[in-house]
């Protein structure tokens, strides 16, 4: 049942057994704080949690029911839209946006639904490159130009493409400059107004893709992309890779956004939706024993 999540946190469960050598029923705060941190959870959300929680003892349950309570905006509810529906991907260079897209692309092909993606990296002649290459792979359509081009004119002829051919979904890639850079704000919101102007309502969802092993500091990359166009969701990449995904719970409370998919590997099947009572279960299986009746 926890095949996927499990082995996306197994090198933060070895970083966990780093500082709990054997697993216990119980813990003290202290002892909490300790694991908490070795993931990677932000220490003032930490603090939070240990200052709401009264008993001196921290069993299984009562932690469970306070990491939870953090991923309480993970929940999404699809907006109400007319096809096709338009998606803006969003992210820093090396997160994974192009091979996420892919693997978007290929999820919604699997539900025989027409996908066309919009290459509207074009800061970048690599990334308009690869996300040709995975169009091809996946066999789905792109639109895509050369290095320079206005991006806003690869979403307008995207969706303008989509519309006129009836696809069901339109997936677009845009330029990953660093978040401090006035001119990527702009850029961006310029995208979304030209999307809206192609296809009222659009983007119909905004992504912002976060590498998983950057840990705590993907909050304020978020935060900037989020006060820039607002964000929708999220996607975690590369959680796999990390010790890290303790930071999972302080991206989702900071940011009070839900956690659409979790990406591991490079495939095109590599992505999974978020389940936080998976995620907490599994990373909790690796503190505390089992009890018995």
């Amino acid at each position: 049942m926890f095949g996927f999540i499990k082995n996306s946190l197994s090198k933060t469960a070895e970083a966990i057994k780093s500082v709990v050598p054997k697993k216990k029923l119980t813990f003290s705060k202290d002892e909490i704080e300790e694991i908490l941190l070795e993931a990677d959870v932000e220490y003032e959300l930490i603090e939070k949690i240990l200052n709401e929680t009264y008993q001196e003892k921290i069993s299984r349950e009562i932690l469970r029911s306070k990491l939870l309570a953090t991923l309480a905006y993970t929940s999404y509810k699809e907006p109400e839209f007319t096809a096709p529906f338009v998606e803006l991907i969003v992210g820093v260079n090396g997160a994974g946006k192009t091979t996420t897209i892919s693997k978007l692309a290929q999820r919604y092909k699997n539900e025989d639904k027409k996908v066309i993606l919009g290459a509207g990296d074009t800061f970048r002649a690599a990334a308009i490159e690869q996300l040709t290459l995975w169009a091809k792979k996946i066999d789905v359509a792109i639109v895509a130009s050369s290095q320079g081009h206005d991006s806003s004119a690869v979403a307008y002829d995207t969706i303008d493409s989509a519309k006129s051919k009836n696809f069901d979904n339109v997936i677009i890639d845009t330029a990953g400059r660093l978040h401090t850079q006035t001119n990527l704000a702009n850029e961006l919101k310029k995208i979304k107004r030209i999307c809206d102007k192609a296809h009222s309502g659009a983007p119909h969802r905004t992504i912002l893709v976060v590498d998983g092993t950057q840990g705590n500091s993907a909050i304020s990359q978020a935060k900037a992309f989020n006060e820039m166009i607002g964000i929708d969701g999220i996607i975690i990449t590369k959680l796999d890779g990390t010790a890290k995904g303790g930071s999972v719970f302080s991206i989702a409370y900071a940011l009070e956004l839900p956690i659409l998919f979790v990406g591991t590997g490079e495939k095109s099947e590599d992505l999974t939706p978020f389940d936080k009572y998976e995620f907490v279960d599994t990373l909790l299986d690796a503190i505390f024993i089992e009890e018995t009746a």
